[in-house]
């Protein structure tokens, strides 16, 4: 299992297969048994959405997630073709200009190998911290929209009427029209009804039966009894049996680069709803995942369904729902699912051509409703603006421009959220905090904090680089030139952690401003990249490396050691008074020795 102070082994089976606990096993078996049960006839409906043959959903199934099991991060997250991944890798493949049955799958299966190969390079890279960037309020908004589309693409399934095109509002009002025109079947009505009240009634009265392996079970029972499939119900279909050998699919040369392409938005994608995925869980479940090593695993659980001709795969928020509702605890789940879905495609998958896809839709419905979480919602709106913001916008990009597109301008968006507030410079003058020894604070809402004669302490809260660098220098000149008397300024320099030529410039303007004015210039808390910087650069030279101290207090008392000024005691609120003393132990802290961070390198912070 990972914690967060050790990543997971790039082999991720062996240290849960280690720890496992036997009182799991009975968990993880019903709860394979509900994904096995999920995601065969699932994969027969997203291999139409993929414009691929229904066994190349079949043929996912049990190679991503045994991948999976073997190198995933995730306790609980089950893998396979998902609505997302597919409905783009249809509109993906479509884009190749493919003819036929045969040319359809082997381009499909080639867009899941080329995801794979993006994401295990990505992850060998160690790149997974792009993944951060999918903030907990974008990957709400995600899953929120996400979920409602999901649900939308099932609703036409639920009544037996055609799946309708276009935005999600012409969907919308497609399917409004359909119901008042009286164009749903009424017998598909009846299933859909049953179905969904036994999955959300019966889960309010025993939440540990597996209802959704029940219902699927007795859909297939009443659909072979009374023979829906004559009475125009719509049903999975044909299914063939058995499992191809791996192989390499068969493309045209010219076609590679844009595979790759298209490859790698296609894992974007799928990234993007596995991750979101995992992410929930793990939260749920009070662990962590690993944003490199669920590259390598969804990679490598695409590659494993593309050698065997399946879709591209991501990790699911359906089944993952379903399996956590039915108890599995671990990867056990993912692997008692595969084995069942090799038996199911090995020798019984003829038996699932009964099955009413209203069944199969009510099922999905009831395993996402819940991942819409606008408890979540209501916490961002309380605490922060740009939290919900990002949260609405995430989830009104997936529904209005897709899922790749939505989550694409809900990152932009957060990034340049970020930017804008990482570009608001803020300088604050402080003062020591009374009773706290060599403490010190801001003078903006505690304005009596006592300060001392001839010293400005500036401390900047936000990170000082080629954007804050002009208003920077501004704002310290501004400051000097609205403080008479000054002979020193300290200024602390703890936020920031690296400095770019821009920066280290402003700085040397500071510099030459204030010595112009005959007042020196002091740093304090000065990080060792920026100390590295100052050096280099030979900004540290002009400025006196017995200028740089570890401490506001240090700076401050070197500052009036050098200028003649330790007879003044602090000022409170800025007014001189002459019978004020400092808190107790600041007299003995006065006396203390200091030094300046001297040293070939100075200590590292």
């Amino acid at each position: 299992m990972s914690t967060p102070e050790q990543r997971p082994p790039r082999l991720a089976v062996a240290p849960w297969v280690r720890g496992y606990d036997k009182a799991w096993w009975k968990g993880d078996l019903g709860a394979g048994a509900v994904v096995a049960a999920l995601a065969v006839p699932q994969a027969l409906g997203y291999a139409s959405l993929a414009g691929a043959p229904v066994q190349a959903g079949l043929y996912a199934v049990p190679a991503a997630l045994l991948a999976y099991a073997l190198l995933g991060s995730s306790r609980q997250l089950v893998v396979g073709p998902v609505s997302t991944v597919s409905v783009l890798s249809g509109s993906l493949l479509a884009s190749f200009g493919v003819v036929g049955t045969a040319e359809a799958a082997a381009y499909t299966a080639a867009l899941a190998l080329a995801s794979g190969l993006v994401l295990v390079a990505a992850g060998l890279l160690k790149i997974g911290w792009v993944a951060e960037f999918l903030s907990k309020p974008i990957v709400t908004g995600f899953v929120l929209g996400l979920t409602i589309l999901v649900i939308l693409n099932e609703v036409p399934h639920l009544l037996g009427v055609p799946t309708p095109q276009g935005q999600v509002v012409e969907r919308v009002g497609a399917l409004g029209e359909s119901l008042t025109n009286g164009a749903a079947d009424p017998t598909t009505l009846v299933i859909s009804g049953v179905a969904l009240a036994v999955l959300f009634g019966g889960q309010r009265l025993a939440r540990r039966v597996p209802w959704g392996l029940l219902v699927l079970v007795a859909g297939l029972a009443t659909s072979a009894v009374l023979d829906l499939a004559a009475d125009g119900v719509e049903v999975v279909g044909d299914v063939p049996r058995g499992l191809p050998l791996p192989g390499l699919p068969a493309i045209a040369a010219g076609d590679l680069p844009g595979l790759l392409s298209a490859g790698a938005a296609l894992a974007l994608v799928g990234l993007a709803e596995g991750l979101s995925a995992a992410r929930l869980f793990a939260g749920r479940g009070g662990y962590r995942v690993d944003a490199d090593q669920e590259l390598l695993a969804s990679g490598a659980a695409n590659v494993a369904s593309g050698l065997f001709g399946g879709l591209g795969v991501a990790g699911s928020l359906s089944k993952t729902a379903a399996a956590s509702d039915a108890r599995g605890r671990t990867q056990m789940a993912g692997v008692v699912a595969a084995v069942l879905a090799l038996i199911v495609i090995v020798a019984i998958a003829p038996v699932l051509a009964d099955l009413p896809r209203a069944v199969l839709s009510a099922i999905v419905v009831n395993a996402v409703w819940k991942l819409m979480d606008f408890t979540a919602l209501r916490r961002y709106a309380t605490i922060r603006r740009t939290d919900i913001n990002a949260a609405v916008v995430a989830a009104i990009g997936v529904l209005w421009f897709g899922p790749l597109n939505g989550l694409l301008i809900a990152v932009a968006t957060s990034v340049l959220g970020l930017i804008y507030r990482s570009s608001r410079l803020q300088v604050d003058t402080m003062g020591r905090v009374r009773g706290e020894k060599a403490a010190w604070g801001s003078l903006r809402r505690h304005t009596d904090r006592p300060t001392y004669p001839g010293v400005l302490v500036l401390r900047i809260d936000t990170p000082v680089f080629w954007v804050t660098a002009a208003p920077l220098h501004d704002a310290v000149v501004a400051r000097v030139d609205a403080t008479p008397g000054l002979r020193a300024v300290v200024l602390d320099l703890e936020a920031t952690n690296q400095m770019d030529v821009t920066s280290l410039d402003a700085l040397a303007d500071i510099l030459r401003a204030l010595r112009e004015r005959d007042i020196d210039l002091y740093l304090v808390r000065v990080m060792w990249p920026v100390r590295k910087a100052l050096k280099t650069s030979g900004l540290m030279e002009e400025i006196g490396e017995d200028h740089l101290w570890h401490s506001i207090s240090q700076g401050v008392r070197e500052a009036r050691r050098a200028h003649g000024l330790e007879d003044f005691r602090a000022i409170p609120g800025g007014v001189f008074d002459s019978d004020w003393l400092p808190p107790e132990g600041d007299e003995e802290e006065e006396r203390i020795v200091a030094r300046p961070e001297t040293g070939p390198e100075g200590p590292e912070d």
